[in-house]
């Protein structure tokens, strides 16, 4: 439903007719049920995003106290935020209110609370074998639950508060997802202020129906049908015989095929795991050695988070009120320096450690060339119809849904129509994960602003840092260390109305700023010691995190001097603007 209604409204267009009532507002809402539906689906496979590549809720049979507090933690919060999405309905019943014909938006809210109850439901299946451990799991959930009704002088201790932020720290440490800390913290400071926990469903709710958030799943939906089909060898193919005979073709061809499924698929996980594989065995056949090839796929897994459709890209226009199509544009520059110099050093490597170069086929480069033309035209496909001005950003996104769906499974028939059915729950499992750390994100940047935060902080800059050089370095060294200890979805929420007054008090374009924040956030990935990337490389390739350290580190400073590039030459960034 959520491809297809955007899809209709394109051709309801052509004929000249009206199309769906309140389709748009139907595709938003459809996002909210995608997302808890998700999310669920994820809660229930046990791979929710965590900041640990073990799950804590793994039927474990050894007890171990430091996970019981993480189990107990993460249930009950899930159950808070139950209980607050609930209230939301409760009140949204009383003063009913149809986004559509004969649809309540009080039903479409139900989906939050009957998703959280079944996320803390799962949460409590997986815990332990045994069902003598998980009836000590639901005393200890009872036990805390009415310590917090019956003991009121907790609400205002200040002690009391310090340590359920240490406790809530402990359970992210040991492998709880990175919602329940976001909105853990939400309920928490939102509680002390003696504020209805509603108010974290009512930001969630408003977050995820926004206009262009079903984006999200449409583009990832999209990306995951290609990751999954055949196309990756059909593009390799393609690549390699127009790109094979420079020195370091290879590690170009990976640059930008990576480059390609991570803007598409909006992870660099997806793109790390799916096409590693793939590439790695090629890179060492050519001669390269295995330390620099773990270190390229590592680090090119994050290479198109500044290329359209980036999803981190619409989320922070979303959350900052930019122009996406705008940011759209802005990115596209500082992408390709990123892209060039990661390529650069490439040939530089491929020429150190005499790789030998492929010949030029005309003939071959003609013949993948027509093996791969559909495939080969999607970023033509994309970039016409978000920049065309024939489509919104979201009917973009479902065409191209839509499109890829027919050449991979009508077509080349590389996916089973049984498939599909596993394909989806993947889509919706990834999806549910990052919608649901959107959600409560934006719970706890409420309360930041509600405590007038950014205010606070835009005044302790105006007396502490008087040059705009000065607070960009200082930004880039802040920004650094929220990409290596946050995910990039929740770091988008939570940390950009914090800078966003500053960058306004520096004059720094609004636009600029998104490009500079993303592209650290990409460098982020790879910064010792818990970049994102490299815990991800680490577990598909099966090596030690010292030896992933060392096969990033060429790379890193060189992705550092793209960053600085970036930062400081904002033409690069606001050349569409002038």
């Amino acid at each position: 439903m959520l491809v297809s209604l955007p899809v209709i409204e394109v051709i309801s267009r052509l004929f000249n007719s009206t199309g769906i009532v309140a389709s748009s507002v139907l595709v938003q809402h459809l996002t909210l049920w995608v997302g808890f539906l998700g999310a669920v689906i994820a809660s229930r496979r046990n791979n929710l995003l965590s900041l640990t590549t073990k799950p804590l809720f793994s039927n474990t049979e050894i007890i171990e106290w430091k996970n019981i507090v993480g189990k107990v933690t993460s249930i009950f919060i899930v159950l808070l935020l139950a209980y607050g999405s609930w209230t939301l309905v409760q009140v949204e019943m009383e003063y009913p209110f149809n986004i559509a014909p004969f649809i309540s938006r009080w039903f479409t809210q139900l989906i939050m609370p009957i998703g959280f109850l079944f996320i803390a439901f799962f949460m409590f299946i997986n815990s332990f074998q045994s069902a003598k451990e998980k009836i000590l799991i639901l005393a200890f959930i009872v036990l805390v639950s009415l310590f917090f009704i019956y003991f009121e002088p907790i609400q205002e201790s200040t002690f009391f508060m310090w340590v359920s932020i240490l406790v809530i720290a402990l359970s992210l440490y040991s492998g709880a997802p990175i919602f329940v800390g976001l909105g853990g913290l939400a309920i928490l400071f939102f509680w002390r202020d003696f504020t209805s926990l509603s108010a974290i469903s009512a930001e969630t709710y408003r977050i995820v129906v926004s206009p262009t958030l079903p984006t999200i799943p449409l583009f990832t939906f999209a990306g995951y049908i290609l990751s999954e089909s055949n196309a990756s060898t059909r593009l390799v193919n393609l690549f390699r015989s127009a790109f094979g005979w420079i020195p370091g073709g290879t590690p170009i061809i990976l640059v930008l095929l990576c480059g390609f499924f991570t803007a598409l698929t909006g992870g660099s996980g997806v793109t790390i795991l799916a096409l590693g594989g793939l590439f790695l065995p090629i890179l060492i056949k050519e001669g390269y050695s295995r330390v620099f090839s773990l270190g390229l796929i590592t680090v090119a897994g994050s290479l198109g988070l500044l290329f359209p459709p980036s999803l981190p890209l619409i989320i922070y226009s979303v959350t900052a009120g930019v122009s996406i199509k705008a940011v759209f544009l802005a990115g596209i520059i500082p992408g390709l320096v990123m892209l060039f110099m990661v390529a650069g050093w490439a040939i530089l490597q491929g020429k150190i450690q005499s790789v030998k170069k492929r010949s030029l086929s005309f003939n071959e480069l003609k013949d993948s060339l027509w093996e791969a033309k559909w495939e080969a035209i999607i970023p033509i496909f994309i970039l016409f119809g978000i920049f065309g001005g024939y489509s919104t950003l979201v009917e973009t996104a479902a065409m191209t849904a839509i499109y890829i769906f027919i050449v991979e499974v009508l077509i080349h028939k590389d996916i089973k129509w049984s498939s599909l059915y596993k394909i989806t729950l993947d889509c919706a499992s990834l999806i549910g994960g990052v919608l649901i750390i959107l959600g409560v994100a934006m719970g706890l940047t409420s309360y930041l602003v509600d405590a007038q935060v950014p205010l606070h902080l835009l005044e302790w800059v105006k007396l502490n840092i008087s040059s705009k050089l000065l607070f960009l370095l200082i930004l880039n060294i802040f920004l650094l260390a929220v990409g290596c200890m946050m995910d990039i979805f929740s770091a988008i929420i939570i940390v950009v109305p914090l800078i966003t007054p500053l960058g306004i008090y520096f004059g720094i374009d609004p636009v600029h700023l998104s490009i500079i924040f993303i592209a650290n956030l990409e460098l982020g990935f790879l910064t010792p010691p818990v970049g994102m990337n490299l815990f991800l490389s680490a577990y598909r390739f099966k090596e030690d995190m010292p030896t992933i350290y060392k096969s990033t580190l060429p790379f890193f400073i060189v992705m550092l001097i793209s960053v600085l590039i970036i930062t400081y030459i904002p033409v690069l960034s606001t050349w569409s603007l002038n």
